[in-house]
């Protein structure tokens, strides 16, 4: 990108100089929230280490057995008073259906991560401008449900003792979920309240409905959640007051970077610039131009009107190499 140049009415070129730059604070504060191109080894270094400390904190809290059992009973006795304890009719319907209830144990198994982390791919590749933001929903959502699990033990549907509840995995022989059949010792058992399935799955389906441009693509966005929510249900490992928790602790991601980024992350720019390009033109001496923007170059007396009387020509705009 070429230098800024402004050509002086006695033919001398001066450098537009930069702003000068706040030192305070606040200055600091406000370079941070700026939003930045992402880079590719960083955040793949960050997701990794952000999931391996989440399941880390996650299976540490202690499965507190009796009293998630009686958090799950309070919350089952609640849904009846409120009359919408649906979930062990829809768990006993659905498993009556073996090909169905087998896919929605591998979706409950496999389809979080898999949606997820594809929605982060194509934030990256599409919305670098949009990614840092909308990256920040999600890891605060996270992480804000690390303390429900923590002070909130509950367990899921399917361990209650004294309801009907089917776990799906067990009877059919699938792989359908982390705290069941062979698995159940690599994860704790009592953390359901929230689910993250639903804050995730809702923050693929918002993500993808806000930015993307085909509208089947935006449709699809808004039933992921939807399908989840059954699936989380009939398989018996989610209560659904779970999801609800799952929606509060989404909302207090979205509030974070709104407070941090000051716009919710779809409104931010689609692009920014690229900090190597900055640099460059910081070596050179003197400020890039932003892509696109043209340098105007004035010629001599350029404001008086020629001999014949005609008024000056307009300045010609160029831009340099």
């Amino acid at each position: 990108m070429g230098d800024t140049t402004v050509t002086t009415l006695e033919g001398r070129e001066a450098a537009v100089l930069p702003p000068v730059a706040d030192e305070t604070g606040r200055g600091l504060l406000r370079r941070l929230r700026t939003p930045r191109r992402p880079r590719l080894w960083f955040e793949i270094l960050l997701i990794a280490v952000s999931y391996w400390t989440y399941s880390l904190i996650r299976n540490a809290v202690p499965e507190q057995k009796a009293e998630a059992l009686r958090n799950a009973d309070w919350l089952w006795k609640l849904e009846h008073h409120l009359g919408l304890a649906v979930e062990e009719s829809i768990n006993h319907t659905v498993n009556g259906v073996t090909w169905l209830i087998v896919g929605m144990n591998y979706y409950y198994a496999t389809l979080h991560f898999i949606i997820t982390l594809a929605v982060l791919v194509w934030l990256y590749r599409s919305h670098p401008g949009r990614y840092a933001a909308t990256r920040l929903v999600l890891f605060a959502t996270t992480g804000v449900a690390l303390i429900g699990y923590y002070l909130y033990p509950l367990a899921p549907p399917r361990l209650m003792t004294n309801t009907t509840f089917i776990d799906t995995v067990l009877v059919h022989d699938t792989w359908g979920s982390m705290a069941s059949g062979d698995l159940k010792n690599m994860s704790n058992q009592y953390a359901a309240m929230p689910s993250m399935h639903i804050g995730w799955s809702v923050w693929s389906g918002l993500t993808i409905f806000a930015l993307a441009r085909t509208p089947w693509v935006r449709i699809l966005g808004l039933l992921y959640p939807a399908a989840t929510l059954v699936v989380i249900v009939a398989t018996a490992n989610h209560f659904w007051l779970d999801a609800v928790g799952g929606l509060i602790c989404l909302a207090f991601g979205y509030t974070v970077a709104r407070l941090w980024y000051g716009a919710l992350p779809y409104s931010l720019p689609r692009t920014v610039a690229d900090p190597r390009t900055a640099r460059r033109g910081r070596a050179g001496g003197c400020p890039p131009t932003a892509a696109g923007v043209k340098e105007q170059h004035l010629t001599p007396d350029s404001n008086r009107p020629t001999e014949d009387g005609h008024p000056p020509a307009r300045p010609r705009t160029t831009t340099k190499p």
